[in-house]
């Protein structure tokens, strides 16, 4: 049986686009975007000069590494997932031939400021990697990175689709679960905290004490 692995590499990363990521980006607002869980997340943020920027840089990063906001794992897929390597191997040549799939002159400069404008901007980048590695044959698949890869040259362009899709799989669930938790929690702001309700919390500590009660009154009739 003949097996078309292109075909299959890029239909898994359709599906996973059209039935689970992208729909799960419906309605959210731009407070959620920006929500922080806990103290100490990465995100993005605006500069003085009203340019956004992710809060990363550190290497090694920290240990344990922070919890990021959407905000960050949405605009890491789309510039640091799809839009770099989009401009590396299927680019216009305005970034100039030298620039591995790693230099910054591969990734976009205007990060979106808004949830409105984040999902347009993963829309628009996951189109463009989408439409390069779409238009691959069996040959390119097997082809070498080559100098573009930097430490990955000698890899071919499927396992670069293949880690893509991984990695857009990972943080897709993981944005999924933050606005899980944000609807879950009652958060209402991009300051509110993951912490349970005052109603929720108290009914949690009397069934504690119920089920506490109830144990000692188990333990009195054995005796």
């Amino acid at each position: 049986m003949h097996v078309d692995w292109g075909r299959l590499l890029v239909g898994q990363l359709e599906f996973y686009w059209d039935v689970h990521l992208r729909p799960r980006l419906d309605g959210l607002t731009d407070e959620e975007y920006f929500w922080e869980p806990v103290d100490g997340c990465w995100s993005l943020r605006r500069g003085a000069d009203g340019v956004y920027r992710l809060d990363d840089g550190q290497w090694p990063e920290p240990s344990p590494p922070p919890v990021t906001t959407i905000a960050w794992r949405l605009v890491h897929v789309g510039a640091g997932c799809f839009a770099n390597r989009a401009s590396t191997f299927f680019g216009d040549g305005s970034v100039p031939d030298d620039a591995d799939m790693a230099d910054p002159r591969h990734l976009p400069t205007d990060l979106p400021g808004s949830a409105d404008e984040a999902i347009a901007f993963l829309e628009r980048t996951y189109r463009q990697w989408h439409t390069g590695i779409s238009s691959l044959d069996e040959e390119g698949l097997r082809t070498p990175l080559g100098r573009k890869g930097g430490r990955y040259a000698k890899d071919p362009m499927a396992a670069l689709i293949v880690h893509i899709n991984r990695e857009v799989m990972h943080h897709g669930a993981e944005i999924g679960l933050l606005r899980d938790l944000y609807r879950a929690t009652g958060s209402t702001t991009r300051d509110s905290r993951l912490l349970p309700r005052p109603d929720r919390a108290a009914g949690r500590a009397a069934g504690y004490r119920a089920d506490g009660r109830a144990l000692t009154q188990v333990r009195s009739s054995v005796r």
